[in-house]
């Protein structure tokens, strides 16, 4: 089981690690909402519990708890510029649909 980050994607994450100062990671997660049923949630981590999966990816530990896990398997995160935009992009071989605003997914 593993969750990766491309360069990029851990590169942006380092960025923002440094200008707070603290944290050893970033969380990814999922929480059920949205019209296609789950959405992807993310966090900074200072702590890492018990329970966590942690994963490394280009320098950057990516947190996971195991019943976000089951959803997230295989995930690349990715962190992407078009326009005036700029998020990540997660490619997830899990995902059955999306819903047509890309807010959410379904399993």
């Amino acid at each position: 089981m593993a969750i990766v980050l491309t360069e990029v994607a851990a590169n942006h994450v380092k960025s923002h690690l440094d200008k707070r100062g603290k944290g050893v990671g970033i969380r990814v997660g999922v929480k059920t909402t949205g019209c296609s049923g789950l959405s992807y949630v993310l966090e900074f981590v200072d702590d890492v519990s018990d329970e966590d999966q942690v994963f490394e990816s280009h320098g950057v530990k990516v947190i996971a708890d195991p019943k976000s896990l089951v959803y997230l398997d295989g995930t690349e995160m990715d962190f992407i510029k078009e326009g005036l935009n700029e998020g990540f992009k997660f490619s997830n071989p899990n995902t059955k649909g999306e819903c047509g605003c890309g807010e959410s997914f379904t399993v």
